[in-house]
């Protein structure tokens, strides 16, 4: 008599953890995702308006962009410490910091908005943020977690579950021929 070995049941897959790119199943799951994403879209797209003209919250009108101002002047010579600070002050000022620094915060701001573009915004806005980390080590309040790592880590993971498809027109731009066969753009 032989013995016959039990087939293997098929593996059990839950919806939670199907890939690591489906949207969340849950409508508030999403919503509170896409206020997250429209919230990180506008700190970015906030920073970039205050510093091009000025409006005093951060940049006074004398520090504008549009006046002549350097968006980068000011936390790079004020702000730095630690061991990169000199690196960074190296560079404070400088056209091509300015024009990069700004030119980040309008194109991050505008696809978390807009909810396209999100895996190029989220790189980008997660470079800047690990950048502005670096440039001020350690944190003040904690070894070495602070808000910049955080929203790091979110811009991250709202690109990975599709925050751009509620409230924003990342459906629509996922469905475009070049952003299909360039999946980078999505």
């Amino acid at each position: 008599m032989s013995a016959q070995s039990p087939q293997p049941s098929p593996p059990v897959r839950h919806r939670a953890v199907e890939t690591a790119t489906a949207e969340p199943a849950s409508p508030a799951a999403r919503g509170v995702l896409a206020v997250l994403r429209l919230s990180l879209g506008w700190y970015f797209l906030w920073a970039f308006v205050d510093k091009m003209f000025g409006l005093g919250y951060s940049t006074p009108p004398e520090g504008a962009w549009i006046n002549g101002g350097s968006p980068t002047h000011g936390f790079l010579t004020g702000a730095t410490s630690g061991p990169l600070a000199g690196m960074y002050q190296s560079f404070a000022g400088a056209a091509w910091a300015d024009w990069l620094f700004m030119v980040g915060l309008l194109g991050i701001g505008a696809a978390f908005l807009l909810g396209i573009g999100m895996r190029i915004g989220a790189a980008s806005g997660a470079l800047m943020l690990v950048l502005m980390w670096s440039a001020v080590l350690p944190p003040d309040t904690n070894p070495f977690m602070d808000d910049h790592l955080i929203m790091a880590l979110a811009m991250v993971a709202l690109a990975m579950v599709h925050a751009g498809h509620t409230v924003g027109l990342g459906r629509w731009w996922d469905s475009l021929p070049l952003v299909r066969r360039f999946p980078a753009l999505r």
